[in-house]
């Protein structure tokens, strides 16, 4: 996956059904992830700019649990729609 759009609005959300916690989001966007105290991950703030950090966050995320669209259409960002 390239590198985000400039100017591209994300909307990012996590899968708690999911979420294993592995806190992987944690290591790549410590300021864009928190976990609760049943160690599900949560957006920081669910729309969000495009971010580098965040994408990798994703792309760490051993169950792909994370899930970023843009805001503006709801095309898929990650996972990539097949």
């Amino acid at each position: 996956m390239g590198a985000p759009g400039t100017g591209d609005r994300w909307h990012v959300e996590v899968d708690r059904s999911l979420c294993i916690g592995s806190a992987q989001c944690l290591h790549h966007a410590p300021d864009r992830f928190h976990l609760d105290t049943a160690r599900q991950s949560h957006p920081s703030a669910p729309h969000t700019d495009a971010n580098e950090r965040v994408l990798e966050a994703a792309e760490s995320c051993p169950v792909e649990a994370i899930v970023i669209t843009l805001a503006e259409n709801g095309e898929a960002v990650f996972p990539p729609e097949e």
